[in-house]
């Protein structure tokens, strides 16, 4: 059975997305730039492999060898986890890394250092994420049965605290991705042709994710608990240390990007329709935040700049500052919302403040939209 797909409207102002991309196109042409890495990109690949790897070598070398300055490696390898996430893995996996598609696909299968498995990866974010960005039942990053994010999910009791009890889930989503989403996302995907799609069979899928946790395991776990002089149990206290900081980290970034007061939420009529074209459902679902901080941006790989993103996942995100300000004139000239934060605290505010008032009785926002 093949996957359902959304139908956009093409004919809601298809010209805003027209305008934009040729806008966009001669911005790169006359500044003689290219839409892939550029130094400050290849720099930062380089920062945040060595903030992960750097930190693993110390501890089994002994050089670093004492439970404090371990654990202390262990939260550099978090933040390194999620570097990697954030500002490499993340474009080379939507292609935007390097022209060349073997670099791409080097770099995009280091997620594999989060956990996670690179096919999965690019079925969950790539093919139904932003394909379907906030339409429930078709948007993966939306459906959690422990929190509801969108107002067109059932509510159910639980979720009155959901507020309070979601940084401790958002903590251990790549220790359930390394443990056992990728297991039934396997499973799901093959059932709707996906895994086919990506060119490989649900056996072969499987394999590669045993193979590719067998090694990850080894290497992080048993061969650090073999050659670093600490209690097995210390260890297994930094790895997971290391995995609730990667964890928050990333989804943090993410859903401030979507699950916010600002943003729409869809379902799909009979027909499986939605009112917008694509571009202008992007707008629509996604806010950007904080983009006047250059540190900031760089950190967390462009994705404060989700909007230009969503819109442009082929552009590698060290561009996207300047293309943002050609998006916000062309979205005020067609009359197209453009959600952003002046900063990621106000984002955040506005993600839990969604959560809140998602887990109420009664909600009190009309944001379902047909």
């Amino acid at each position: 059975m093949g996957v359902s797909v959304v139908k956009f409207n093409v004919q809601d102002r298809p010209e805003f997305f027209n305008v934009l991309r040729k806008k966009v196109n001669k911005h790169f042409k006359e500044n003689n730039l290219s839409k892939y890495a550029n130094f400050n990109m290849k720099f930062k690949t380089v920062f945040m492999l060595c903030l992960y790897f750097v930190p693993l070598l110390l501890m089994i070398t002994g050089v670093v060898s004492w439970f404090w300055p371990v654990m202390l490696m262990w939260l550099l390898m978090g933040l390194g986890m999620s570097g990697i996430g954030l500002a490499v893995m993340h474009d080379a996996n939507h292609g935007s890394y390097s022209k060349n598609q073997k670099v791409n696909n080097v770099l995009g299968y280091l997620v594999n250092f989060l956990g996670a498995y690179h096919v999965n990866w690019k079925i969950q974010h790539n093919v139904l994420h932003h394909s379907f960005t906030n339409v429930d039942g078709f948007d993966e990053d939306i459906h959690n049965s422990v929190l509801r994010f969108s107002p067109n999910q059932q509510r159910k009791g639980i979720y009155r605290f959901q507020a309070y009890y979601a940084p401790f889930f958002y903590g251990i989503m790549t220790l359930y991705w390394l443990i056992s989403k990728d297991f039934e996302a396997l499973v799901r995907y093959n059932k709707k042709n996906l895994l086919e799609k990506q060119g490989i069979t649900l056996k072969k899928a499987v394999a590669h994710v045993i193979f590719n946790k067998t090694w990850y395991l080894a290497l992080t776990i048993v061969l650090p608990m073999i050659v670093i002089d600490l209690p097995w149990w210390q260890i297994l206290l930094g790895f997971l240390s290391m995995h609730f900081i990667c964890g928050l980290l990333l989804t943090l970034i993410f859903q401030a990007a979507h699950v916010v007061e600002e943003t729409d939420f869809y379902v799909t009529d009979d027909n499986g329709s939605v009112e917008n074209n694509w571009a202008i459902h992007q707008m629509r679902t996604t806010t950007n935040f904080a983009n006047g901080s250059a540190i900031f941006t760089w950190l967390i790989g462009g994705l404060n700049y989700q909007i230009e993103h969503h819109l442009f996942p082929n552009i590698c995100h060290v561009h996207y500052k300047k293309i943002s300000s050609i998006v916000k004139e062309t979205a005020k000239e067609f009359s197209v919302p453009y959600h952003y934060h002046k900063t990621y605290f106000g984002a955040l505010k506005s993600h839990f403040s969604l959560l809140y008032q998602l887990g109420k009785v009664k909600y009190d926002r009309n944001l379902v939209n047909i």
